[in-house]
This record gives structure tokens, sequence and C-alpha cells, in this order.
């Protein structure tokens, strides 16, 4: 899921979250969850889209979660690069992605075990539609997007069935803390956390009203009008459904 944030430190307190928060997902059924968790607050924003074509005015929000997400993405440039779109100046994106290079695969490559190199900078999909990125390659992407990296944990040091076993959690928990740093080193872990920065692009102010949120992600075209819980493309023409509080922009409504 796609978590993003809008005001902080601006209309609202720091220590009172977000003025909005955005959660996107392909998944109506994730949604749901979230919204039976969460509820009808204003605060949230429940939205069903593609990734690879957000309906979000550009510059529109100052952070970003992507976690256990990337990992799905065939094509994860341009996933990245719609994330980019929408953040303003100096926003905060946290990217968590599957690491290629653990020490995991690199013993089971020259083990013999497993087919693919896990130096090569390439993704590998080792299952269908599960994909695992070179450190590196991700780090590229990031920058080439105006993306800068300002801290990189390492997380996942003990994910030995052994060691679950025979150590208490809490132990694990805490060895695994204190190794997380050395992830602006190198990178052996399963999984890698990214804080990075955007730099440059568009800001704008936050509407309040999440409607000014939306642009049609068919043409682009903003502001969409509303009419019997659906939204309104005057470009293209093209419907999008409000239902059951998701915005759904999966595909036009007839």
């Amino acid at each position: 899921m796609l978590e993003l944030g809008a005001g902080a430190g601006r209309n609202t307190p720091r220590y009172a979250g977000y003025a909005r928060t955005a959660l996107v997902d392909y998944s109506r059924t994730q949604l749901e969850q979230a919204r039976q968790r969460l509820g009808d607050s204003p605060r949230y924003v429940y939205v069903a889209a593609d990734i690879y074509h957000l309906p979000f005015v550009d510059g529109l929000f100052d952070s970003a979660t992507m976690i256990r997400t990337l990992h799905h993405m065939a094509d994860a440039p341009k996933a990245l690069s719609q994330a980019r779109q929408v953040l303003q100046p100096n926003a905060t994106f946290i990217l968590e992605f599957a690491n290629k290079r653990n020490l995991k695969s690199i013993l089971r490559y020259w083990g013999g075990k497993q087919p693919w190199s896990p130096f090569t900078p390439e993704p590998v999909e080792f299952a269908a539609l599960n994909f695992d990125f070179h450190p590196r390659t991700v780090f590229r992407w990031l920058g080439e997007l105006g993306f800068k990296r300002e801290r990189t944990l390492t997380v996942s040091h003990f994910r030995m069935e052994f060691l679950k076993r025979t150590v208490p959690a809490s132990w694990l928990a805490s060895l695994d803390g204190l190794f997380q740093p050395t992830g602006a080193i190198f990178q052996l872990t399963p999984s890698v956390f990214v804080k990075a920065i955007a730099i440059g692009g568009t800001q704008r102010e936050i509407p309040l009203e999440p409607i000014s949120f939306f642009k049609c992600p068919a043409c682009g075209h903003s502001p969409l009008s509303e009419k019997d819980a659906q939204l309104l493309c005057t470009s293209c023409e093209k419907k999008w459904e409000f239902k059951d509080g998701i915005y759904d922009f999966r595909e036009a409504a007839e």
C-alpha cells in the first residue's frame, strides 16, 4: 500500500500528524480493511488506483511511504516516478525494497542452488510478480527521479528458522536494531529501508476538500467535478466511482 501525507507542520502541529493521509492500493479489500480500522475520519482518504497512473495532482503531498510494495512492481521505475510526481519539494519518501544481494542469495548462488546472480544490477522475478532488486539499482533510480538519499537501514538480519526457534523474539528484535545502521555501508539483508528527500518539483497549497486532490488518471485533467457519487472528467468525460467511502480510479465507470 502507498501512503501519502499532506499538511504536517503546516496546518497541524507535528505531534498531531498529517492534516490528510491518502491510503492507496489497487485492492479494494485492503482499503476496506483499513477503513474498518481507521474509520471515516476526514484525515483519511481511501483511494483504489493503479500505481502506474496515480490520480493525484502534482506536488500535492509532503510525505509518502511505500513499504512491502515495490517487490510486486514489474515496472518499478515507473511506480517510483509516479510517487515522485505527486510529492512537493523537500517531501520525505520512505521506501522499502526486497534486496537481491542478500547473504542467503549469495550463499545459494555460490553453492549452485540458485541460477540467478545476486550481483547483477537487473531485477529478478523469483516468483510470479515477486521481484528482488539490487540496492545500487534502486539508489540510481531514486537519484535519476530527483530524490536525495538521506538514510539507509537494513532489516531482518536474523531471518533464520533455527534462530527463531532458539532465541527469544525480543532478543532478535533488539539485535536487529543494533545492526540496522550498517545499511549505510553495505546491504546484505533481505529487506532495505531508504529515507529520501524530494529535490525540486512542483509545490501547491493543500486543498481542504479531497475532491481537489484528484486529476483524471486517463488524461491528466483537473479539477474533476462531482455528481451522483461519481467524479467526472470534463475533458475526456470519463467517470470514476466514489462508493462505500472509497474513491475508485482503477477503471472508468460505465
